[in-house]
């Protein structure tokens, strides 16, 4: 039996890592990207910002995965995303196996 498609190899697919850049004074605490986070990135922090709103913190960075939720869900454009830049010591797999960096 022929497959239209090739199933995929876990070891090459790669998930996709994001920066949350938050605009402090631009938020007025509505705590949407929070709820709606689905990697719980963020959480409201206890400090005020210049409006005399708590605005939200990034907690767990390295969960982020670009989803953008955030970014779209915000009212008032305070938060954005942007994808991680990549380290130069992490290799893909058949880089390592061949020795090429």
């Amino acid at each position: 039996m022929r497959y239209w498609r090739t199933p995929l190899d876990i070891q090459q697919v790669k998930i996709p890592k994001g920066e949350i850049h938050l605009i402090v004074d631009r938020c007025k605490g509505c705590e949407f990207c929070v709820e709606f986070c689905p990697r719980d990135v963020l959480r409201m922090s206890s400090e005020f910002n210049t409006k005399g709103y708590h605005y939200p913190e990034v907690v767990e960075a390295g969960n982020c995965v670009e989803c953008d939720l955030c970014e779209v869900i915000c009212p008032d454009f305070a938060i954005f995303c942007l994808p991680a830049e990549e380290d130069d010591s992490t290799q893909k797999p058949e880089e390592a196996a061949d020795g090429v960096s």
